[in-house]
């Protein structure tokens, strides 16, 4: 594991900048249309909290409205008469529009700003989980209509983590960026827990219908609020004039890609968030199914609630620390590698003590602890990629999260057909825990937290000093 090292303020792997002495139009690193780093444009402490608030309002209703659909999936094939392939066809039509608009979402807010990218997403996505209903009853073939619904849903969502990520490396100080996130990122498991419950009870009651447009109406009025109290009703307008800027740009787009992907750093978080993300949609997609064939007795509402409830505190506490650490001069790279350490070094622990027998209640406490230190990735490598490149964080992040979809889908697929035909829940957790350590053992090798999207010959030009 990396030692984390303390260095006092002025030997820090902060860039800092000579604001009087940068042309204002300068071009910030190659194809990425921005002014040179600006520290006056960062949130004040105060504004950075309200935005932390409303953010992880805003990915707990995201997951609102994602988990509506499985909810009332059962429901709904038996109002429309679907198969059991149907429904999936349906539930997993989500997942390939989400892919498609990662890079995308990130792309289009590094230029015009996360925040409007986040609020016309919102809005759109909300609107599009309260029509569902309409859409189901009114087409003569439902299936078509929710399969294009739920695809066109990824389509909208698959830009919020990106956005997130532009948002936070233009906004957000170094020391502050993991509570940030890891805030946010707990908004995901808040939202499933709070549609799991609340969304079970509307359906019993009031009928599925009601789950999309509660989740979808809220959705939209909490884009209106941000729209009105936090932009001050300034119009969300991305115009082409943004957008094209960055296309008189294309040429040296391409070299900066090409530099930057060429990175060993930025390889590190790219390889890191695959295997990150390819060992937790696993364990999302398994673990309901390996409580009940080994506990079949057992409640289900303690293995589908209890590991979320330890997770939500476990990625505040993730964040706080390791913004503390850095506060405190620590080393930001030994920091970043330290929280992933635990997330997918320590976590892996808990997974491989689930191969052997156990007893329920043990069982549900090595699930939740490493549940809980997976979030921890949330201040690992989650944030990495801002300290690499804020310049383009958000399409950088979105290449991530693309990768880490597709070979997440992979994987589940591959586990199944271990646990098939060894017959042996302890294979899957084996090739969780292997991926988790190729993860962890690249970040550790790799993993910097030094700026690597400005080109150290414009750095000193700039008298940006190190």
């Amino acid at each position: 594991m990396a030692v984390i090292q303390k260095h006092g303020k002025s030997s820090g792997p902060d860039l800092v900048f000579h604001k009087e002495s940068l042309p204002p139009d300068k071009v910030g690193a190659h194809g990425c249309q921005k002014k040179w780093p600006e520290a006056h444009a960062h949130w004040s402490r105060p504004v950075a909290r309200v935005w932390t608030v409303v953010l992880l309002l805003g990915t707990c209703l995201l997951y609102c409205a994602r988990v509506a659909m499985p909810i009332c999936a059962v429901s709904m094939a038996e109002k429309f008469n679907w198969t059991k392939r149907e429904s999936g066809m349906v539930l997993g039509s989500f997942f390939w529009g989400y892919c498609f608009t990662q890079v995308f979402g990130g792309y289009v807010s590094d230029r015009v700003g996360g925040e409007k990218v986040l609020l016309l997403s919102a809005a759109a996505w909300g609107s599009m989980t309260a029509f569902t209903p309409i859409l189901a009853h009114l087409c003569s073939q439902p299936i078509f209509s929710m399969t294009l619904a739920r695809f066109l849903m990824g389509l909208l969502q698959g830009v919020h983590y990106p956005s997130l990520a532009s948002l936070c490396s233009q906004k957000v100080v170094e020391s502050e960026r993991g509570f940030l996130m890891s805030t946010v990122g707990s908004g995901s498991y808040l939202g499933t827990l709070v549609i799991g419950g609340v969304g079970s009870l509307m359906l019993d009651m009031y009928g599925w219908e009601s789950v999309f447009y509660v989740s979808g109406l809220l959705s939209v009025l909490w884009a209106y609020c941000m729209w009105k109290y936090l932009l001050k009703g300034e119009g969300p307008i991305i115009t082409l004039e943004s957008l094209g800027n960055g296309v008189a740009q294309s040429k040296l787009t391409k070299r900066h890609w090409a530099r930057l992907l060429k990175q060993p750093a930025v390889c590190a978080v790219i390889v890191t968030h695959l295997c990150t993300a390819s060992t937790f949609f696993t364990l999302l997609s398994w673990l309901p199914t390996f409580f009940k064939d080994t506990f079949p007795d057992a409640k289900g509402w303690v293995f589908n609630v209890i590991p979320w409830l330890v997770a939500i505190p476990s990625s505040l506490f993730s964040g706080c620390l390791s913004d503390h650490l850095i506060s405190q001069g620590f080393d930001t790279a030994s920091v970043r590698k330290l929280m992933q350490f635990f997330s997918m070094g320590v976590s892996s622990v808990f997974t491989v003590l689930l191969c052997g027998n156990t007893t329920f209640p043990w069982a549900v406490a090595f699930v939740s602890a490493t549940m809980g230190l997976t979030t921890f990735s949330h201040s690992g490598v989650s944030v990495n990629v801002q300290d690499l490149a804020p310049s383009c964080a958000g399409a950088l992040f979105g290449i991530m999260n693309t990768c880490g979809a597709f070979s997440g889908v992979l994987m589940v697929y591959f586990s199944g057909y271990l646990i098939e035909a060894t017959g042996s829940w302890g294979s899957m957790f084996a090739l969780i825990t292997t991926v988790n350590l190729m993860g962890l053992f690249t970040f550790l090798a790799f993993a910097e937290a030094r700026r690597v999207d400005i080109e150290s010959s414009r750095i000193r030009h700039n008298s940006i000093h190190i």
